[in-house]
């Protein structure tokens, strides 16, 4: 029997394991997209639900923590039935973005995918970023070390875009924080591309959230498509502005 094992080491490095089960995979029997994001993000509520701020804790003392930008390499997806270890630990803030690391390896220690992430730090009445120095629940790490997917930042978006999608948010998109969950959008990409290029083997994804998406908003998914680059701009526009814009890349 298989036993999945969640601890913190000495320089707050979270690792927890987990089974890939059936429901988190797409028609190839790997890892989805949305999976991928779901489960990173997950893994970073609970690093901090394990150190006493729960989310809960975190919005009494008058912080939302909302990821705003990721990368991630796709060395394997995990498929099926494997046995994974998904480790994450926060590294240096800057001014406005808490920094964040991932690695999700095979039981054997295998590197399946590696990445990290931006999140803002916004108080949630007044619905503003927060500085990082005001974050003062946890001790400030000063840990950075050298990350092999893409880096994050702007995404540079085609004028030639084209449209794949469009879609209504609904109930179900919607988390705690009262929008659309951001492993959501993952879902949103991967629905709206041709099959032929939904399957093909991405080894590296980008995605930057821009607003929020609301309950009953519409949303129109764009797209280019570059061949000749191996690379796909995916964005998704609701009727009032931009929700997110993201990059893949294929083999």
């Amino acid at each position: 029997m298989d036993e999945f094992k969640q601890w913190h080491d000495e320089d707050l490095t979270f690792h927890t394991e987990s089974n890939v089960y059936f429901s988190q995979c797409n028609r190839r029997q790997e890892l989805s997209l949305n999976e991928v994001l779901r489960l990173t993000s997950d893994i970073a509520v609970e690093d901090y639900r394990q150190r006493g701020m729960d989310r809960e804790f975190l919005v009494e003392k008058g912080f939302y923590i909302l990821v705003s930008r990721s990368a991630f390499r796709f060395h394997r997806l995990p498929h099926e039935n494997e046995h994974i270890m998904v480790t994450t630990w926060e590294e240096k803030p800057e001014a406005l973005q808490l920094m964040r690391t991932y690695e999700i390896s095979s039981k054997s220690g295998e590197k399946l995918i590696t990445g990290y992430s931006s999140w803002l730090l916004v108080d949630p009445v007044a619905r503003r970023i927060v500085p990082t120095k005001k974050f003062t629940l946890r001790p400030e790490t000063t840990k950075q070390t050298e990350h092999d997917s893409m880096k994050i930042g702007k995404i540079l978006v085609p004028e030639e875009m084209q449209l794949l999608d469009r879609r209504t948010i609904h109930y179900s998109d919607i988390d705690g924080n009262g929008h659309t969950n951001n492993s959501r959008y993952g879902a949103f990409i991967m629905d709206a591309l041709p099959v032929e290029y939904a399957e093909k083997h991405f080894t590296d994804f980008r995605i930057n959230y821009a607003k929020e998406a609301m309950l009953g908003e519409k949303m129109s998914i764009l797209a280019n498509i570059d061949d000749a680059a191996k690379k796909i701009t995916v964005v998704g526009k609701t009727e009032s502005d931009v929700s997110f814009e993201s990059e893949l890349y294929w083999k």
